[in-house]
């Protein structure tokens, strides 16, 4: 059956104090064969949180529209945000467009002082509809003057700007659906970290195919901090692009992309979340939790709209494989598959389950991103990873709808041509060791390694080569070392792995990188003048290194005149005897004896010659 969903829109600050809100409500109702579907766009040219070169926003940015064949447009509203008290005024395809409504939040923040965010929501109807599927691009949304008068919204991260279309659409295919459209502004943040609205004048008549999406602005990716999304108390999420501790985190379910910066476009499905007869729903968002180090961390989320939409006509879910991907010595296999709607008398809903089995042994679950009209169909890839109990020549069977044990959420025409099967045979690599590279250390027990030097070990004949500092990163072909002929070791010893790809399959390497003390070099001669060269004793190879060493220092008479270790270099004064004080020694020979607390190495004596 087609699923009725609701769409939650939610708008963030990373920022601290909460001051005001306005509560979200009912704004409007739509009953009949309706949907929606949103798009929009960033006006942030990366997250804030991770690139904090920029302060400004983008002038303009775009999005296309796709509505479905044979809808009419019901209504249309545009929402954008950013920093500041608002720009009422913006421009949709060169067109004004005035707010008819400015949400407005304040927030004292603990160096900057106050700083204000704003939402704006317009009816644009008619300009919609008159347009069509298109190019939309927005543009004079300015916060310029906002960000320069005021450094604390780039000096906390929180210069964010943003829009997005809601367009409710009539389409005779769909059931007779409710859509209910609920607007405020309501934040939860470090100090208010739970916050619960009850979405009223909910009419459920049929709960299969509930979902709710939402509009997010400010969301991190980098932020995921005890952030979590609850409908009627169970926490919903659809990872990997939504998981259910960071629900927003510049994501756009409707293009599948991670890059709608500090904004989230999503939709969750929650037909096992509401129940038939139900007249409201609980939404439930919290936020903070300790990192590591013991500070509280927290995303700021603004509720700036809801919308739900809900049915029962039955569709008819089949499945195929189109390709299994494998990668050499890895138990992992990506499985490319399409999803079928035909020989269906509705849509099939999105968020259908898909179970994968290995030998009939379930290995993964996971859903359809998309409602399928009748004679429609849509792609898929799914990674999963084949138990090691299972041997390598084997069966892997996809089963739509069907949550993991064979049994299914709808009811469809046929229920008997839910499952596909392919055999294969999982491929392996033998992981060979090398000898290890040994470098002299040059400070804290690091010093900087050529890694292609393991290569002079092994035969290359112009296959690839990359490096990695785990096997899980090797084989996930992921954080590679990028520049090899100049590696700083982390620890001592410390493993490297090296890949030679040599298709179909790759070849493992590995070997350890050893830090040792090489003997210092002392110079004969130094001048301790001021000029900015060669002004102190400077023993290449000895500070950090030998960190227990010991100088001493004697005149031509054989009286001590300074003792050093680590943490005191000569610069030529006297810090011994009875000429102890900071003054520059006279011109002349000097005898040096220099242990190094090192068992490898005696202890070095010799001359340098001070020369003022």
């Amino acid at each position: 059956m087609f699923r009725p969903y609701k769409y939650l829109v939610l708008f963030f600050v990373l920022t601290t104090h909460f001051m005001f809100s306005q509560e979200v409500s009912l704004f409007q109702q739509f009953n009949g064969h309706y949907d929606y579907l949103a798009f929009g766009n960033t006006l942030n040219p990366a997250e804030n949180n991770l690139d904090r070169t920029f302060c400004d926003v983008l002038p303009e940015s775009q999005a296309e529209l796709f509505l479905p064949q044979n809808t009419n447009i019901v209504a249309a509203y545009l929402y954008w945000a950013g920093s500041g008290e608002g720009d009422l005024e913006v421009s949709l395809n060169n067109t004004s467009i005035v707010a008819d409504q400015n949400y407005l939040v304040e927030f004292n923040d603990n160096n900057y002082g106050t700083l204000s965010y704003f939402s704006c929501v317009s009816d644009i109807t008619e300009l919609i509809s008159n347009t069509g599927n298109s190019n939309y691009m927005l543009s004079d949304l300015v916060i310029s003057e906002t960000l320069l008068e005021n450094p604390g919204y780039c000096g906390n991260r929180t210069n964010f700007a943003g829009w997005c279309v809601y367009v409710i659409y009539e389409d005779e295919q769909l059931p007779l659906n409710q859509v209910n459209l609920f607007q405020g502004l309501e934040i939860i943040n470090r100090n208010i970290q739970e916050k619960t609205i009850i979405l009223d004048n909910v009419n459920v008549l049929d709960n299969e195919g509930a979902k709710i999406g939402f509009l997010a602005w400010e969301g991190d990716s980098n932020l995921a901090y005890g952030e979590s999304l609850l409908i009627n108390n169970n926490i919903i999420s659809s990872p990997p692009l939504n998981p259910a501790n960071n629900a927003f985190n510049g994501t756009n379910t409707f293009t599948n992309s991670n890059t709608f910066y500090n904004g989230d476009v999503d939709v969750y499905p929650i037909q096992d979340n509401i129940a038939i007869g139900d007249t409201s729903v609980e939404i439930k968002l919290t936020t903070g939790d300790y990192d590591g180090n013991g500070i509280l961390q927290a995303d700021l989320i603004m509720i700036n709209n809801i919308i739900t939409v809900l049915n029962s006509q039955l569709p008819d879910a089949t499945v195929n494989i189109n390709q299994i991907n494998q990668e050499c010595s890895s138990r992992e296999v990506t499985i490319n598959y399409t999803i079928y709607n035909t020989n269906s008398t509705d849509v099939l809903p999105a968020q259908v389950p898909i179970a994968i089995y290995a030998n009939n042994e379930l290995i993964g679950n996971t859903f359809t991103s998309m409602p399928l009209d009748i004679g429609e169909s849509e792609n898929g890839q799914i990674t999963v990873t084949i138990p090691e109990s299972l041997p390598n020549n084997l069966t892997i069977t996809i089963a739509v709808d069907d949550i993991g044990n064979g049994i299914g959420v709808i009811t469809e025409l046929n229920e008997l041509n839910n499952v596909t099967t392919q055999n294969i045979q999982l491929l392996e690599v033998i992981i060979t060791p090398l000898e290890a590279i040994k470098n002299c250390n040059e400070g804290f027990d690091t010093s900087t390694f050529n890694l292609f030097l393991s290569e002079d070990q092994i035969e290359i004949s112009g296959q690839t080569t990359s490096y990695f500092e785990t096997l899980e990163d090797l084989e996930a072909n992921t954080n590679e070392i990028l520049n090899p002929s100049y590696y700083q070791n982390t620890t001592v010893p410390q493993t490297i792995y090296l890949k030679v790809e040599n298709q179909p399959c790759y070849q493992v390497y590995y070997f350890d990188l050893f830090v040792e003390n090489c003997p210092p070099n002392i110079p004969q001669a130094f001048t301790p003048n001021n000029d900015g060269y060669n002004d102190w004793f400077n023993i290449q190879g000895l500070y950090n290194i030998f960190e227990t060493h010991k100088l001493l220092i004697y005149n031509r008479y054989g009286t001590l005149v300074f003792e050093g270790d680590n943490n005191k270099p000569w610069i030529g004064n006297s810090n011994r005897g009875i000429n102890n004080s900071e003054k520059i020694l006279p011109t002349g020979t000097y005898f040096y004896i220099l242990n190094l607390n090192d068992s490898n190495y005696k202890t070095l004596t010799g001359w340098v010659y001070l020369n003022k």
